[in-house]
């Protein structure tokens, strides 16, 4: 597969790549909530490590089959940069009012981690749409 010429960002492009980020971590963090509600903080944590990846495969799906504006490392990047700065303004200075939570392996890195290789696993293994040449 030969590589495609780096795009530049456009706002356009950014909106689109923020929002999706924005919607695995809505997903990731609704997950948190109800796993905290219905159970202990250790077996959520479990919960969000295993789900936060697939979640991000999901939203990462829907990107690259319909819209696929920057490369898989590049989308991985850009979707782990939303979680961690939404992570660190909201949930740690707003909700938490500690960065504690970045001291948990289980409950920040290992998401982290899981999160970048899924979306940029997703985006390598989903094929991009064929240009339309018939207009």
């Amino acid at each position: 597969m030969q590589a495609q010429p780096k795009k530049p960002a456009t706002l356009k492009s950014i909106v689109i790549v923020v929002a999706h980020g924005l919607v695995g971590w809505g997903l990731c963090g609704a997950t948190m909530g109800v796993g905290m509600a219905v159970t202990t903080l250790e077996h959520a944590l479990i919960i969000h490590a295993i789900a936060a990846p697939v979640l991000f495969a999901v939203v990462s799906l829907v990107y690259f089959r319909h819209f696929r504006l920057w490369s898989p490392l590049r989308t991985a990047t850009a979707f782990l940069g939303v979680v961690i700065t939404m992570d660190l303004l909201v949930v740690a200075l707003l909700i938490e009012r500690s960065f504690k939570m970045f001291a948990s392996l289980l409950g920040t890195w290992l998401p982290f981690v899981l999160i970048f290789i899924s979306t940029w696993w997703t985006g390598s293994v989903v094929p991009p749409r064929p240009v339309d040449t018939s207009h």
